[in-house]
């Protein structure tokens, strides 16, 4: 059984070397929207390292399921339909339980449901492409959607983002808070667009790539992609790291 996070230390430092630049002139917004003096790194502290709790009370039985909770229930969303799965662990690898993961992502087409989303594409009147879950005690998590579209976006002449899901993750902590995207196995896309291109490193480009998980593929019913997320570790506290007979 995975080691699950119980220690509630301080949060290790991050490390901003896995972190894309902030000014990245291929992607024209980051110019305007980078910070202009560099970064400091705090230690943490008790608004970091405390957090909110989210009750299962209050989420509904098709939250998790984009397919259906749009309509509730009454009709299915159109496109490919996949099962977006994987665990939340922090740097350490332990898994992050009973945390908030949120998703929001393009229909089928690659049209939002957004009032100042104007691609040509159509709305699907029975997905809203949003949704929620929370991470069971090993720190697993499911969403059944459909496969989001590429779309146009005016950075340069013909820029397209690839197929993508994003992803907001709360984890146990203020501190842990993280917002990221899921890119798909074998999209072309990813290696045309600027905003993937922000990531300098192949290896932590390729861990935003979601392989093809046919272990847990349902036949006649939908594709999985299997996507893990890392959070930032704690440290142990003094006591627990007091050496023996000490």
């Amino acid at each position: 059984m995975a080691e699950v996070i119980t220690d509630l230390g301080p949060l290790i430092p991050r490390n901003r070397e896995l972190h894309p630049d902030a000014y990245d002139p291929g992607y024209k917004t980051s110019v305007t929207r980078s910070p202009n003096l560099a970064l400091l790194s705090l230690e943490s502290g008790p608004s970091e390292e405390t957090g909110p709790t989210f009750g299962h009370n209050r989420f509904g039985a098709l939250d998790n399921n984009l397919i259906l909770n749009w309509s509730k229930g009454a009709a299915p969303a159109v496109g490919e339909r996949i099962l977006m799965h994987g665990r939340v662990i922090d740097e350490l690898g332990r898994a992050v339980p009973n945390t908030l993961v949120e998703i929001w992502q393009a229909n089928a087409g690659g049209r939002y449901r957004h009032k100042k989303d104007g691609y040509l594409a159509p709305l699907d009147p029975n997905f809203g492409g949003c949704g929620r879950t929370l991470t069971d005690d090993q720190g697993r998590y499911q969403f059944l959607t459909v496969r989001p579209g590429a779309y146009p976006w005016p950075n340069r002449g013909n820029d397209w983002r690839p197929m993508h899901i994003h992803v907001s993750v709360f984890g146990a902590s203020f501190g842990q808070r993280l917002i990221t995207q899921m890119y798909f196995e074998g999209d072309p896309l990813i290696d045309r667009c600027p905003i993937a291109a922000t990531v300098k490193n192949r290896a932590q480009l390729d861990a935003l790539v979601a392989p093809l998980d046919m272990a847990m593929s349902r036949p006649l019913d939908f594709l999985a992609y299997k996507f893990d997320i890392v959070l930032r570790g704690r440290r142990q506290t003094m006591f627990e790291n007091k050496l023996e007979g000490m």
